[in-house]
């Protein structure tokens, strides 16, 4: 972690295909001039991605050395899969694990469905990540509403617990209302939380790919930013310019609440997340 500024973290996603994965490599070859504090891999609704995640995981950290959490879910998988994954992942040497429920193959709104002989909730993946001894343990964080949450109060009480059980940190569903962040991490610290929380920044490079993406996480945007990205929708250098200014200024206040670090979702591309660092002046590079 540079003292002299905010960490700067990349979340990836597993290819499907090999044209896929060289162009991720290829991102990320591109991304290093940043030098990342850690990366991320995310897992597939449904755990549809499960053995695509710890291969590119492994991959990721046996070719570039960055410090890579590895996302696991409690999808579609028994306790004892789980702990197998957790022991795959431990003799690679990955150290950390963002631990989740996940989403149900249907869709985050599509009823819970638990495996027979698997988790019901993410704090119990916590539990069993802990009971490793070696792993760093991340939890999801959500700054407007958990989609599963009856109130802002019930998600504190749900991260708090996580804390309790060995989180010792938070990545935040994708943030554009600096305010929202903000309460959270006020709130977390008024109850006592050491949990340091990254802000999720997503630069927008796709219309369509974007409202996917809001509908899946059912995350919030102010009415008047989302009108901007509407008027855009039909001109798709004007929609990665303006993701590209959304996100700078989404960062740059996020980072003068507090926030200790910025998480991006590159949606496995180099140049928009780049423009935002380099605009944002907190690497030289």
């Amino acid at each position: 972690m540079r003292v002299d500024g905010p960490t700067i973290s990349f979340e990836f996603f597993p290819p499907k295909s090999p044209e896929g994965e060289a162009s991720l490599f290829a991102a990320i070859g591109e991304l290093d001039s940043v030098k990342p504090n850690f990366v991320s891999v995310t897992y597939g609704a449904g755990g549809s991605t499960r053995e695509r995640t710890i291969k590119i995981a492994c991959d990721i950290f046996e070719k570039t050395g960055y410090r890579t959490i590895a996302h696991l879910t409690c999808v579609g998988a028994t306790r004892a899969e789980v702990h197998e994954i957790l022991r795959q992942f431990q003799q690679a040497g990955i150290t950390d694990i963002l631990a989740l429920r996940g989403d149900p193959a249907q869709g985050p709104t599509a009823p819970w469905v638990t495996t027979p002989g698997g988790f019901t909730h993410a704090d119990e993946l916590v539990e069993m990540a802990k009971s490793f001894g070696s792993f760093e343990i991340g939890v999801a964080a959500f700054p407007d509403l958990h989609p599963a949450a009856t109130g802002f109060d019930q998600g504190i009480e749900v991260l708090l617990r996580k804390e309790q059980l060995g989180a010792t940190f938070a990545v935040t569903q994708f943030v554009f209302q600096p305010e929202s962040y903000a309460r959270l991490i006020s709130e977390l610290a008024d109850r006592g939380s050491a949990l340091t929380v990254y802000p999720g920044i997503m630069p927008v490079t796709s219309y369509p790919q974007f409202m996917r993406m809001l509908d899946m996480a059912k995350g919030e945007i102010p009415v008047s930013l989302m009108a901007q990205f509407d008027r855009h929708r039909d001109d798709p250098d004007s929609i990665r310019e303006l993701g590209i200014e959304v996100a700078t200024q989404v960062s740059e206040e996020v980072l003068d609440a507090g926030a200790e670090g910025l998480h991006f979702y590159t949606l496995n591309s180099a140049k928009s997340t780049l423009e935002v660092v380099k605009r944002l002046g907190v690497r030289d590079y």
